[in-house]
């Protein structure tokens, strides 16, 4: 089974560059599922609902989100009719929509697909590794899923490591999103789940973390806001990380990062056409 998943996607440039390779890569890599995190496609902070939709036509399976799924207000209506976009499963009960879902890939595959929040720096919301450890029990790789995705959208690389060696074997990846920088550390951990620490974003990284330079520097060095941030609006690099799943064991074979497009480092999976 090939599967991507593509970072935070970061304001118009980052739709952009999800419209204009996506379509693209599936056809070309012969893609199976694909996971994409939208939750800063509105203009930096949330999505909407036609914007999870153009995100949707261009090729992604499912929408996972992070901190910002509530920014933009109409997220809380429209994520109850639409099952493709998740928020963290860890929200208290109650909370509009659901952290968790099973879908089909393109090559028959149940693929369940589960968004988590970490608690380090971030909002204080129910314990995730309790959350996901409940899903994976109602949902279990090899026996009601043939592939497992974990979006855990955390600050700290410990927090995120921790929850990728907590699922080891229970999980074909478990990828971390939010902080908008890819890191080097994409490995399968010895149980056979892929990892990598941070996926970063599809977006302009001729920002601060996606954002127009000159408003983050004068915060920094002022300490006064003077406006609102923008979202940069250069060609961006589609960020993301590609893995080959067995069939048989729906734990990884293989996983590469994919960078395309925009000033960062060009990176492709060898193991794909």
């Amino acid at each position: 089974m090939r599967l991507l998943f593509l970072g935070d996607v970061l304001g118009r440039a980052g739709r952009d560059a999800v419209t204009r390779h996506l379509p693209g890569l599936v056809e070309r890599w012969a893609l199976d599922f694909v996971v994409v995190n939208g939750e800063n496609a509105a203009a930096g902070f949330g999505i909407t609902e036609a914007i999870a939709q153009d995100i949707l036509d261009a090729g992604a399976d499912c929408i996972t989100t992070g901190n910002h799924v509530w920014d933009q207000r109409e997220a809380l209506v429209f994520i109850e009719r639409q099952p493709r976009l998740l928020r963290p499963v860890n929200y208290p009960a109650g909370t509009p929509g659901r952290g968790v879902n099973l879908f089909i890939a393109r090559n028959g595959a149940r693929v369940l697909v589960m968004n988590a929040m970490g608690r380090v720096f971030m909002d204080p919301l129910d314990d995730p590794f309790a959350a996901v450890a409940a899903a994976l029990e109602d949902c279990a790789l090899g026996a009601e899923a043939d592939a497992v995705v974990i979006d855990f959208h955390a600050e700290t690389t410990s927090e995120k490591q921790a929850m990728a060696f907590f699922v080891d074997g229970r999980a074909s990846l478990v990828v971390g999103t939010h902080t908008h920088t890819p890191t080097a550390d994409h490995r399968i951990l010895p149980e056979g789940t892929a990892f990598m620490t941070d996926v970063g974003m599809c977006g302009d990284y001729d920002s601060v973390i996606g954002m127009e330079r000159d408003e983050p520097i004068g915060r920094f060095t002022r300490r006064i806001p003077s406006g609102r941030f923008q979202p940069a609006a250069g060609e961006a690099t589609l960020c993301g990380v590609a893995v080959e799943i067995s069939d048989a064991t729906g734990l990884a074979e293989a996983v590469h990062p994919v960078r395309l497009g925009g000033t960062l480092s060009q990176s492709l999976p060898p193991f794909w056409p």
